[in-house]
């Protein structure tokens, strides 16, 4: 039996059909009248670039931060009620000759601690000279203590307004003394600078080598640069639609750089797709002008389709009540729109210009009579043996996607930024010589009145025998395995004030690296004999840890159940949507294992130049399943698009297949290389995130463009013949009714 013997459950319906629908007039205005719509795509471009600019300095700095949660309402009592907060700068003091405790030392140390004080900007500072020698706050080798700081306000505010100063007035080489300065948010403020210069390089990386590989897949220099500059309207177009909305809500500086990246891989495909098409009208005898109008209307629409796929995958974060991930969310909204727009108006407009000039034939396209080709001869090979080729390639998946199973999340750390970043340098320096992570401190808030001293005596005795605990400090003295250890000091009026008293659980290095969020929990679950709220730099982390996992559920089903439903309009079928969905799935389970493998486990740590951190913060892999999902679902519309075509017009899946395989491989291929290129690019990054990002979803982009769509694709479809195209009866009549028919 003849591998194309039609399905007889589904008749052809060859016809030719007339372009029509508003895509086909956008088509037809675009090839009578290149000129004037291209002028109007330059203007619109300047007007883009004049508009989007002003974006980039509107975008804040943002924390992981869950608002309402116990930590943040820990947090906004102890600034409103007492003045203080959780320690986001540390000053790390080495002292020149000596040791911290001569004479000398302890006046010039009591005297630096006044002055981060007094700065502007800074609402209360404390060290081991003003603290009664906390041991905590001591070095080792004794030749190094540390002084705690607290700048209120936001992240923007901290890192923009108060520690620009700080560092210069602070960071100082003396006789006396030297100082590092780390903390939360100079790690934070750091890893930001250092995105931003990753981005500029990552930039000149990316526009050379897209340039190059579009002059290989198009062979044409006009054809080759157009795309190029469609990608730089689709960036400077984001900008401009981002604008208005951060008059309205916080838009992170971190999704700039994943969105111009994306502004540019997006707009090269889409144009891809349209070009791909377009060749293939001229091959088809059609005269420049319907080619253009019916390249427009047919790949004009997929592109549409495709695009409201990628925007809806990223529109999901905005189910999550945090700006850092909703920002992606916003831009990546706004960079569909842009590039939709610039590949399906302006670009036709070039093509009608160029019309037969450059046609040579395509990379990848059709090596043989017809729809007969490469990709056709691979689709072919693999229906004849669809079993073994879907066993064999899934099993490939499956192992390149085990590492996932020991996935761990953990704390963001200095770790995630270069060796020579000066705040990474601080905080390493107090993981070797001290203890304890006195900055980083549990902070146990009594929520009613104030207890009686009995009462905090019992709680902080209890709460210092917990294993990793190196010290509790509290208004009735300090706290180390179960016994007090000394009593109330000059510092004891810090933790009391008319509105009620605290503690401060410290964790030793060991215990926060290995278990914070067991230290949380366990530090929560202590008995008081009052009301009482936990907070601090740990607990913030495992209450936002905690928002994003309570909320993954909604995440996950509204990304599924979205994508499930475009593809069943442009199908009209319940299985493809499944199986698309099972695919897309084992290619972002590769991307996952190659995480946990080359990050967490640290197998890449010596190509890459990072420390490995055992762990993985938790919003990032979220930001990378949606990105991953939509651009899988990206080329999953485009050979759909053309597979459901064929489908149409000869009633056979498998000839389908073939033939869909045949005129979306090349394009498929090509546009995954270039942007698993783009997304590369950012591997070169000093930031671990930002490396994380670029490798992932490269891997997951090209494991998509090839394994997944070139073979397991065309088997999945051979075993499934005709029930491919089944749906119950109520569905088929929504299809036809509302459903995306070619």
């Amino acid at each position: 039996m003849s591998l194309f013997a039609r399905d007889r459950t589904a008749p052809p319906t060859s016809r030719t059909r007339t372009p029509a629908g508003p895509l086909a007039r956008l088509g037809r205005l675009t090839a009578h009248r290149p000129w004037t719509v291209l002028t109007a795509g330059l203007l619109t471009f300047a007007c883009c670039v004049v508009l989007g600019v002003p974006t980039a300095t509107s975008l804040v700095l943002s924390r992981f931060e869950a608002q309402g949660s116990e930590s943040a309402r820990v947090a906004d009592a102890l600034e409103t009620d007492f003045g203080t907060g959780s320690s986001n700068i540390t000053i790390v003091v080495t002292a020149e000759d000596g040791t911290v405790d001569d004479p000398e030392m302890v006046t010039a140390g009591t005297e630096l601690t006044t002055e981060i004080a007094d700065h502007p900007g800074i609402a209360d500072a404390y060290s081991y000279w003003t603290h009664d020698s906390t041991p905590t706050m001591r070095g080792d080798d004794g030749t190094q203590a540390i002084i705690l700081a607290h700048a209120p306000g936001d992240a923007d505010h901290v890192r923009r307004e108060v520690l620009p100063g700080f560092l210069e007035e602070f960071t100082r080489d003396t006789d006396r003394y030297r100082t590092q300065i780390g903390g939360g948010e100079a790690v934070f403020l750091d890893a930001s600078n250092e995105a931003t210069a990753d981005f500029v390089r990552a930039e000149a990386i990316i526009f050379p080598t897209v340039l190059l590989l579009l002059l290989l897949v198009v062979r044409n220099v006009a054809l080759a640069i157009t795309p190029v500059v469609v990608g730089l309207f689709t960036m400077a177009g984001t900008l401009a639609l981002l604008r208005p909305i951060t008059a309205f809500v916080e838009l992170s500086t971190f999704a700039l750089n994943i969105t111009l990246v994306m502004g540019l891989a997006l707009g090269v495909d889409y144009c891809l797709f349209l070009i791909y098409r377009f060749r293939e009208e001229l091959r088809a005898g059609h005269p420049v002008p319907e080619a253009v109008e019916r390249c427009v209307s047919v790949a004009g629409r997929t592109v549409v389709i495709s695009g409201v796929t990628v925007a809806a995958s990223m529109s999901v974060l905005l189910a999550l009540p945090f700006d850092f991930l909703r920002s992606f969310a916003y831009a990546g909204i706004a960079v569909v729109v842009a590039g939709v727009t610039g590949a399906v108006v302006f670009l036709p407009a070039v093509l009608a210009l160029l019309g037969t000039r450059g046609s040579r034939r395509l990379w990848g396209g059709d090596t043989g009579p017809g729809d007969r080709g490469f990709w056709s001869a691979t689709a072919m090979w693999v229906m004849r043996r669809p079993v073994t080729c879907g066993v064999v390639v899934t099993g490939v998946l499956l192992a390149l996607a085990a590492p996932a199973l020991g996935l761990r999340f953990g704390l963001p750390d200095e770790r995630t930024l270069p060796e020579s970043a000066p705040s990474r340098q601080a905080q390493e320096q107090v993981s070797a010589n001290f203890t304890a992570e006195e900055m980083d401190a549990l902070q146990v808030l009594a929520t009613g009145d104030r207890p009686t001293d009995a009462e905090l005596d019992a709680h902080a005795t209890a709460l210092s025998r917990i294993d990793g605990v190196a010290r509790v400090d509290a208004p009735t003295g300090a706290y180390a395995e179960g016994t007090r250890v000394e009593e109330p000091g000059s510092y004891a009026d810090r933790f009391e004030s008319e509105a009620g008293a605290w503690l401060s659980v410290v964790p030793t290095h060991e215990r926060l690296n290995s278990d914070p969020f067991g230290l949380v929990a366990e530090v929560r679950a202590t008995d008081a004999a009052y009301p009482a709220e936990v907070g601090g730099y740990p607990a913030d982390l495992v209450d936002y840890r905690d928002s994003l996992q309570e909320r993954l559920p909604v995440l996950l089903g509204l990304v599924l159940g979205v994508t499930f439903v475009i593809l069943f309009l442009l199908t009209g079928s319940v299985l493809i949507p499944v199986k698309a969905t099972v695919l897309n799935l084992l290619s972002l389970g590769v991307m996952f294992g190659v995480l946990v493998w080359g990050f967490q486990q640290g197998n890449l740590a010596g190509l890459l130049g990072f420390t490995p951190p055992g762990s993985l913060e938790l919003s990032f892999p979220i930001l990378m399943f949606c990105i991953a999902y939509g651009l899988s679902m990206d080329y999953e519309v485009f050979m759909l698009a053309r597979i459901t075509e064929e489908f149409e017009r000869t009633g056979d899946t498998a000839r389908a297949t073939a033939v869909g395989l045949q005129r979306s491989g090349p394009l498929i291929t090509a546009a995954g290389v270039i942007l698993a290129a783009s997304f590369a690019a950012y591997a070169t990054s000093g930031v671990t995130w930002l490396q994380m990002l670029g490798v992932g979803l490269a891997v997951a982009i090209l494991v998509d463009a090839t394994l997944i769509r070139a073979l397991l694709m065309p088997s999945f479809m051979r075993v499934a013949g005709s029930a491919n195209w089944w749906a119950p009866a109520p569905l088929r009549r929504l299809h036809t009714r509302v459903g995306i028919h070619h």
